[in-house]
């Protein structure tokens, strides 16, 4: 049996599939703030299934090296070495989550992904954003007819403006954070950062009503979000509207370091959850908005992946070599 798992700052996904067949056996869902470590986490699992493993591959936010991670947003410390020792595993592999999604990407079908163009699709560099609790980003080679995946930290590179607007919310987050990364702005950590440039800086005023919503909540995000699909808040669709264009300037961005010809792939939690907004129009003229390069971004394949499990699923096709 393969233990899978996607590991994120917010919820933790475990999985058993076999090995033989490749059939997912059983699988379970956690919140990680409630556990001091990700071996708590698999023994909680292992523990209340009843199930059994002998390799694991599991994918976390943050960079692997020499088989140890850091796990970003989270006081967790893992290794192949202490999670094989304490769990009792023949074998431990450690994935960077976004390339965890991206081994997960070639096994998507039609019904997995939504388009934001009508570029066809194409054989060639893959390239993953993904806007979580975080911003993750993964490249995908093609390469003796498989894909072979490259992990980033690309979330956390510095944020460019590309209008006045931008230049004051980059200002405004420099002061409070010193480096601006796009995570800042592009991510559940992110979107109350530009909220709270829109407010301050006086764009609308911000109601009672929101006021002492935000105050009656531990994570604004969900409820930024809410408003803002709905319009009901004037700072909560500048927000979200600010959201979506730096992200597709990312996504494009991404697209022409990589040439990801093959397409670009919008994942995390946040833009399954933002469609009818990713569909008006604003992320793909900010992702085309590339000067010379234009037409050449035009012609790129974009999707939302609207699988909610696919680092899962792509954690196990990486343990089950499919």
């Amino acid at each position: 049996m393969l233990l899978a798992g996607d590991i994120g700052a917010t919820k933790t996904n475990l999985a058993i599939f076999s090995q033989e067949t490749g059939e997912l056996v059983t699988e379970g869902n956690f919140k990680s703030a409630q556990y001091p470590s990700l071996e708590a986490v698999v023994s909680h699992f292992l523990a209340s299934s009843g199930a059994s493993a002998q390799r694991a591959v599991l994918g976390v936010p943050g960079p692997v090296a020499h088989g140890m991670a850091n796990v970003t947003n989270l006081p967790w410390k893992v290794s192949e070495q202490a999670l094989q020792k304490a769990l009792g595993f023949q074998e431990v592999k450690l994935l960077n989550d976004l390339e965890a999604t991206a081994y997960g990407i070639p096994n998507l079908t039609d019904d997995d992904l939504h388009p934001l163009n009508d570029a066809p699709p194409q054989q060639g560099t893959k390239a993953i954003v993904a806007p979580g609790t975080g911003l993750g980003e993964a490249v995908l080679f093609f390469q003796d007819g498989r894909y072979c995946v490259a992990s980033s930290e690309g979330g956390h590179t510095d944020f460019g403006p590309r209008s006045p607007l931008e230049v004051r919310l980059l200002e405004y987050l420099m002061a409070r954070f010193g480096h601006v990364s796009y995570e800042r702005i592009c991510s559940g950590l992110g979107l109350p950062n530009i909220y709270a440039f829109f407010r301050d800086t006086g764009y609308a005023p911000e109601s009672l009503d929101m006021k002492q919503a935000l105050r009656q909540v531990d994570d604004p995000t969900p409820l930024i979000v809410q408003k803002a699909l709905v319009g009901e808040c004037e700072l909560c669709e500048a927000t979200l509207h600010t959201f979506v264009s730096v992200l597709g300037a990312e996504a494009g961005n991404l697209a022409l370091k990589v040439l990801a010809l093959g397409g670009i792939y919008v994942g995390g939690g946040i833009p399954p959850r933002i469609l009818p907004k990713l569909r008006d129009g604003t992320f793909m003229a900010a992702f085309v908005d590339k000067g010379r390069f234009a037409d050449t971004l035009a012609h790129i394949p974009v999707y939302v992946i609207l699988k909610s499990k696919t680092a899962l699923h792509g954690a196990a096709c990486y343990g089950l070599g499919r």
